[in-house]
């Protein structure tokens, strides 16, 4: 018989109001060690809300948080956030502006060893050199890896990141998720990181956990909750996606655009979600005429007219150059069927 091993962090029916309104309505969750996980949602979702109960500056009104299989909330049970091994990045940095970047990282680690420690941890964050340095000599990229240093260096059982690039310029923020990442991961660190940039979250995580008011609706692999979402909503909310009708029976679906495969068992009305990826553009075809063109550099996104005046987005690469007015033909490669009702996908 195999045993389950532990997870890193496990939340259980989590409710939380405020002045009455829910903000987390029976939430759940389930980190496993070692995990990088990008808690994903719009603003309101209570993202968070969750993160603050998990570190322990917001008593739940009800529901539990085990971290490493230990009960930090829960009937009764109340750790506080200092002796629950968790260590926190803010959204701001937090860091202390009077104290070097030596003492900040060392804050936590009181005692015996603390400079062998600091030192390893501001090693492993590439800023060996800036230890006698100070918050306000630092650009904003590395403050950030001040913090993340300092949540590091007590040894935490897990990292809790609060929207941790949302004060980087775009260039900065792209460079800074993947230096953050690479860190993570060489400190074999559990960590959740709260995010409502899409992107962001499919680009960092292992595990994606979309929230949608108070609550977990989806969790997966990057790849997962993008290509199979679990509803209309998650489709929408991660990414752009077409939607056209279309009736399955026998393993496939048909629709103005064709038919598709699907597996056995869906029947009857469905909505049918088509990604930008999945339209191939065929140069000197008629199924279709380029209405507006968006380039990227690395890519382009085409927004398509039909026949019967149904609009259909295809991103492709920078080639070949299409402008507004061309005639093309399409192809669809993939699609994904949701009852028509909106509810889960098929």
């Amino acid at each position: 018989m195999t045993v389950e091993p532990t997870p890193a962090i496990c939340c259980h029916g989590l409710v939380k109001r405020f002045d009455g309104d829910p903000v987390l309505d029976r939430f759940s969750l389930s980190v496993s060690a070692g995990t990088i996980l990008g808690l994903l949602g719009p603003s309101g979702s209570g993202k968070t809300t969750a993160l603050r109960i998990i570190a322990g500056f917001e008593r739940p009104d009800s529901g539990t948080v085990q971290i490493a299989g230990s009960t930090m909330v829960g009937p009764g049970r109340w750790v506080p956030p200092e002796r629950r091994r968790v260590g926190m990045v803010f959204q701001d940095y937090a860091l202390f502006p009077h104290l070097s970047v030596a003492t900040n990282v060392g804050y936590g680690v009181p005692g015996p060893g603390q400079d062998a420690r600091v030192a390893r941890v501001l090693n492993l964050v590439g800023l060996s050199g800036a230890a006698r340095r100070y918050p306000h000599e630092l650009s904003g990229g590395e403050q950030q890896r001040v913090a993340l240093a300092r949540a590091l260096a007590p040894d935490p059982d897990v990292v809790l990141l609060d929207e941790p690039f949302s004060n980087l310029d775009a260039p900065r923020r792209d460079r800074m998720r993947r230096e953050i990442r690479t860190i993570l991961v060489e400190a074999r660190a559990t960590a959740v990181f709260v995010t409502h940039d899409q992107e962001e979250a499919l680009a960092m995580s292992d595990r994606v956990a979309v929230m949608r008011d108070g609550r977990v609706v989806q969790v997966g692999e990057p790849w997962e909750v993008y290509t199979r979402p679990g509803d209309c909503w998650v489709a929408r909310f991660l990414g752009e996606a077409e939607f056209v009708p279309g009736t399955a029976s026998g393993g496939s679906v048909s629709t103005a655009l064709g038919t598709f495969p699907v597996p056995e068992g869906v029947s009857g009305p469905v909505e049918v979600m088509i990604r930008p990826e999945s339209v191939e553009v065929l140069p000197g075809g008629s199924d279709a005429v380029v209405v507006d063109r968006e380039f990227y550099g690395h890519d382009q996104l085409l927004t398509l007219r039909l026949a019967d005046g149904r609009r259909l987005l295809s991103r492709i690469g920078p080639l070949p150059a299409l402008n507004p007015g061309d005639a093309v033909g399409i192809r669809v490669r993939e699609v994904v069927a949701f009852p028509a009702s909106g509810g889960h996908q098929h």
